[in-house]
């Protein structure tokens, strides 16, 4: 069946991306954040090629099961833990290794009187001021969690980075210097650095890495480029135009009548809207790439389909193949159109849309 519309999702481009990474931390391990469908990618599809990774995290108890339902052996990191009994249990059942952030979850764990095979990460709240034990709370839950019998196989340490694209990065340096206050004389492996701290401009060291946004190619720091970090964009979205217009002077296209032509204007209606996850926010002048060129978004983003002025392109025609987003258009910059970030772009990839694997999975 002919596609009006497709992700595809450039294997290659993931595993050249993690050789990125760890040229940016050298000795580090590389856990592949997956969550949220793998940011729009596929989780099962992105997990299978990236088989370099050393560990992959995800958000829910959910995502981790599938992943071993799928076939996954490697390490999983359930970042969020877990929140009941039956949780725990299926867990373990998993060997999904666990996050542990609250008390709650202490208590859990020293309820179940069996013991977690996996390694467990104890989160601090370095500032974040979202999950993990206060500083000054850290140590006697720790100490708890020490404690257990039966024992834990290891305990790891970690903390997440609020304001690591800070060109600055004033917050990074206390945190860190926090995270090094909290944990001083205490053993163990550490991780800290998200996407932005890996590229940032403070050095954060640890045992293990955990990269989300730049693993699938767009940037983390607003002042700098994908390009500009070595990365290659992991996903292109793709339609086709289903039909060519003359809009003449003086008329309008699209809900609102928002967009007027000012002379006689050629206007490609494509496949792509709001249902496929493209923003509504989306202003006229947003450049949209067909056949290769750049051409301006004209009125409003609908539920399926835009419209975009191709008056400057010598032939187009329906099934004329248009990006939305890719190599040569770069996810972060059309987030940049739209008022948002790119991490909100990929992950609104509906589910309408089917994702193409391009190169091999298992390479």
């Amino acid at each position: 069946m002919s596609r009006l519309i497709r992700a595809v999702i450039d294997a290659g481009a993931l595993r050249h991306n993690v050789e990125v990474i760890r040229a940016r931390a050298p000795g580090a391990r590389v856990m592949a954040v997956v969550k949220a469908n793998a940011y729009g990618h596929g989780l099962v599809q992105t997990a299978l090629a990236l088989h370099s990774a050393d560990a992959f995290a995800v958000a829910r108890l959910e995502e981790g099961v599938r992943l071993r339902e799928q076939g996954v052996r490697a390490p999983i990191v359930l970042l969020e833990g877990i929140f009941s009994p039956e949780q725990l249990r299926e867990a373990r059942a998993q060997r999904l290794e666990l996050v542990v952030h609250d008390a709650l979850q202490v208590e859990l764990l020293a309820a179940a009187g069996e013991p977690h095979r996996e390694p467990l990460w104890i989160k601090i709240d370095t500032g974040m001021n979202r999950l993990g034990f206060r500083p000054e709370a850290f140590r006697a839950a720790y100490e708890r969690l020490r404690a257990l019998q039966p024992a834990s196989s290891e305990i790891r340490l970690m903390t997440h980075l609020a304001a690591a694209d800070d060109p600055v990065g004033h917050m990074t340096g206390e945190q860190l210097e926090r995270f090094a206050a909290a944990t001083r004389g205490i053993a163990g492996e550490r991780s800290i650095a998200n996407s932005a701290g890996i590229f940032g401009a403070v050095a954060v060291a640890g045992q293990w890495v955990r990269p989300g946004l730049a693993l699938y190619g767009a940037s983390p720091l607003p002042q700098r480029t994908a390009a500009e970090l070595g990365l290659r964009p992991v996903m292109r979205l793709e339609t086709s135009v289903i039909v060519v217009r003359q809009v003449p002077r003086g008329e309008t296209v699209g809900y609102g009548a928002t967009w007027r032509a000012e002379r006689d204007t050629r206007v490609a209606i494509v496949a792509v809207g709001y249902g496929d996850g493209l923003p509504r926010s989306l202003p006229s002048g947003t450049p949209v790439c067909v056949a290769g060129r750049r051409v301006p978004l004209v009125g409003r983003v609908s539920m399926d389909m835009i419209a975009v002025d191709v008056s400057t392109l010598e032939s187009v025609s329906v099934g004329t193949p248009v990006m939305l987003w890719g190599e040569g258009l770069p996810v972060e910059e059309v987030a940049g159109w739209a008022g948002t970030i790119p991490y909100e772009l990929l992950c609104s990839v509906s589910e309408r849309v089917p994702l193409e694997i391009a190169g091999s999975a298992a390479a």
